[in-house]
């Protein structure tokens, strides 16, 4: 079958900033408002057209293949490419490309990039254009953190510098680009490529048509502990757009088979996941139960994000931590987020 325009996604990462929660879920498929995290990803690639998407996946690649199988339930068709060794973020686009079925343009999503990017928009661009690349850039306060992108007043991108300590602009890489055929397959096959330092760089170089859309849009990268809790509330509260999520926004998401007890309260988009049982006059402020979690009565969460089938016990105060799967907060305990980083 061809297509006329598909997707890579990078999912190969293992996420160690989300431990203990990526020990044994890998990072993409960690739940945002009930659901994994790629599932808001696929749908936005197929929102824009692409008809078939490509998992560029490593880090336990078997449980995207057991979850999602072919894309069917999805309406599209899903590939996965594994890496038995990591090939950086070029290389891994490379040994996608292998398993593409057409010839229009190829649209590449980063696995940790909650969005409101009009992927249509910046597919229509590229096309109209007939850019050889284009990248989704954003203007941010601190730009030095990211790869910091130089362009013309058409929009052509004339410099790509990553992570530098004297950034030339405000503009940075935000992780999503649009890829011509030719472009793509320009990537050296079989070795560690970086898209970032060695891709972006040597297109630019050799000149070829490197364009840019900027585009403000909601963006987060949920990387971090802070950044993952505040993907879910920002989904349930309204505030980050998604293909996937079709009810409306609220102040808390409960999942089928969840059970919340009478005094209970939940705020600041607060998910609980399924048969996840919180108990009577809890407190949960902007936080995340995983399915089977168990809140005890009268405890209080802030920011904290509770790994499947695990449980606070009663009384007990957690802030800002990540529980991993099957963990136990003894009643009464005191848990915030500086202490158990310093233990």
């Amino acid at each position: 079958m061809m297509f006329n325009m598909e997707a890579v996604l990078l999912v190969g990462g293992q996420g160690t900033r989300l431990r203990p929660l990526t020990e044994t879920t890998p990072k993409p498929m960690l739940p945002l408002a009930g659901i994994p995290f790629i599932t808001h990803q696929i749908l936005r690639a197929r929102q824009a057209g692409a008809e078939h998407v490509v998992l560029a996946t490593s880090y336990k690649a078997e449980m995207f293949r057991e979850h999602f199988g072919g894309g069917r339930d999805l309406g599209i068709t899903l590939t996965y490419a594994v890496e038995d060794e990591p090939l950086g973020t070029g290389g891994a686009v490379r040994n996608a490309a292998e398993h593409l079925r057409g010839d229009g343009p190829v649209v590449v999503l980063n696995g940790d990039v909650l969005g409101g990017l009009d992927l249509t928009a910046m597919v229509r661009s590229h096309r109209r254009q007939d850019a050889d690349l284009t990248l989704h850039l954003r203007r941010v306060p601190d730009p030095a953190a990211y790869g910091v992108v130089s362009t013309g007043p058409d929009g052509r991108v004339l410099a790509f510098a990553e992570k530098t300590d004297r950034p030339a602009t405000d503009q940075v890489n935000a992780g999503t680009y649009v890829f011509s055929r030719p472009a793509l397959f320009s990537i050296p096959a079989g070795r560690v490529v970086s898209l970032e330092r060695e891709t972006f760089p040597a297109l630019i170089a050799e000149g070829r048509r490197v364009r840019s859309l900027r585009d403000d849009a909601y963006w987060l990268d949920i990387g971090t502990p802070a950044a993952y809790v505040r993907g879910n509330c920002d989904l349930v509260l309204g505030r980050a757009p998604s293909a996937a999520l079709h009810g409306t926004p609220g102040e808390t998401l409960v999942m089928t088979g969840a059970r919340v007890n009478g005094g209970a309260t939940l705020s600041a988009g607060t998910v609980v996941g399924r048969r996840a049982e919180v108990g009577a006059g809890a407190r949960l402020t902007g936080s995340v139960l995983f399915d089977d979690a168990r809140i005890g009565a009268g405890a209080r969460l802030t920011g904290t994000a509770v790994g499947r089938g695990a449980t606070v016990g009663d009384g007990a105060v957690v802030e800002g931590v990540l529980l991993g799967d099957g963990a136990q907060v003894p009643p009464g305990s005191v848990l915030r987020a500086e202490a158990a980083a310093a233990g």
